[in-house]
Formats: structure tokens, C-alpha cells, sequence
């Protein structure tokens, strides 16, 4: 009986395991330029998580600094900061951001520059 528990325990972790996988770095890229708001602040957050991806993230990232709602360019500040170095290419992008009319985009890209090694 304790083995067929087992089974069933490990089977259940296997299933659930194999349907978590989630959305491809390409195609959370992609629904950065959907017309959703929720799609586009979904993509911006889960990217952050890409570092393996950076040389795709980061010029991505750097486009949602433009976008019209300042949640998503926040998020796309502070996911920057995540990367380090390798976000360097964005530095110009942040400094601009802490110009931005939302206090909390101005604060991110303030804190992803220091982040990213840049002087501010």
C-alpha cells in the first residue's frame, strides 16, 4: 500500500512538474508588444528571471522604458538593475528614466544604474 502511495505521490510531482514550464524567452519578448497591459507587465516581471538570456532581455527591457504605463517601465528599471553588467547598453536608457514623470520609475533607474556600475 505504501509503494502504490508512493507511485501515485511521484507520478503527480512528474505531471505537475511537466505542465509548469511556462513561456519561452522569445515569446515573453513577444508579448511585450501586445496591446494588454497585463501581458506586457507579465512579460516585463518574468524576464527579470532570464539572466541566462541577457542578450536578448536587455534590449527588450530597454524598450519597456518607453512604455505608456509607468508600471511596466518600472519594471523594466528594476529588472535591468538585475543584470549587472550585462546591461550596460541600457545605462543611457536609465538616466533618461530618472527624468520620468512616475517617482517610482525615477527611483529604479536610479538604483539599476548603481546596479549596473554606471556613475549615478
Amino acid at each position: 500500500m505504501r509503494i502504490h502511495i508512493l507511485m501515485v505521490i511521484l507520478l503527480g510531482s512528474l505531471a505537475f512538474a511537466g505542465c509548469s514550464k511556462g513561456r519561452s524567452t522569445d515569446g515573453l519578448i513577444e508579448d511585450l508588444k501586445s496591446t494588454h497591459e497585463e501581458h506586457r507587465i507579465n512579460a516585463v516581471r518574468l524576464l527579470q528571471q532570464r539572466k541566462g538570456d541577457a542578450p536578448k532581455v536587455v534590449p527588450a527591457l530597454i524598450e519597456s522604458l518607453k512604455d505608456e504605463h509607468a508600471d511596466i517601465r518600472w519594471s523594466a528599471a528594476i529588472g535591468l538593475g538585475y543584470f549587472g553588467a550585462e546591461a550596460k547598453p541600457a545605462i543611457p536608457s536609465l538616466e533618461k528614466a530618472q527624468g520620468d514623470t512616475d517617482a517610482r520609475v525615477r527611483e529604479a533607474a536610479r538604483v539599476a544604474i548603481s546596479r549596473i556600475g554606471g556613475q549615478k
